[in-house]
């Protein structure tokens, strides 16, 4: 998989180089108990700038995996 596209919070961000089986079971192991976790995604088009958003339970977020793009 070339990338992940992310929603959050009303904006785009995305993930290269990752499957999206790894930054679900991320994202959930790190919301067990009742936690929360940091994820760095790209925020932005042409050069990578990271940022990195705060996941907690009840967080809406939106992962859209972009398969066909090799």
């Amino acid at each position: 998989m070339k990338r992940i596209d992310i929603r959050y919070g009303g904006h785009s961000y995305s993930v290269g180089g990752r499957e999206l089986a790894d930054l679900q079971n991320e994202i959930e192991t790190g919301l067990i108990p009742g936690g929360s976790v940091w994820i760095r995604v790209n925020e932005g088009e042409g050069i990578r700038r990271d940022a990195y958003l705060l996941i907690t339970p009840g967080t809406p977020i939106a992962l859209i995996p972009l398969e066909g793009e090799k």
